[in-house]
């Protein structure tokens, strides 16, 4: 059963920094890339279903920036929040839940 949620969260890729520090703060709401940067990911054991939004051509990937919002579970909303706050490049946006939102990012 997929994890209720209040906000979603994407990073903005040309202000990040890639010192990491999101993804030690929150690691089921954020993940590394290959070029250094950083990007936010929704997993399956909390909304049934692994979602990487890093703007790879492959299922289970979709698109980075601000189309490439994930939703937050409620049990992680702490934690992003501090992730947002600690971050040196300010690059973590949180935006309330918007159901279209979530149906318009391609996955």
């Amino acid at each position: 059963m997929a994890t209720a949620t209040k906000l979603m969260v994407w990073i903005d890729q040309d202000l990040c920094t890639g010192d990491g520090i999101c993804e030690e703060i929150a690691p089921d709401v954020f993940i590394g890339r290959d070029d250094g940067l950083w990007t936010v990911k929704e997993q399956a054991n909390h909304f049934g279903a692994d979602l990487f939004f890093d703007a790879e051509d492959a299922p289970g990937h979709g698109p980075e920036g601000a189309r490439g919002v994930a939703r937050v579970p409620d049990a992680q909303i702490d934690d992003v929040i501090e992730a947002a706050e600690e971050c040196p490049g300010e690059c973590i946006m949180i935006e309330p839940y918007n159901e279209t939102a979530i149906a318009n990012r391609g996955v």
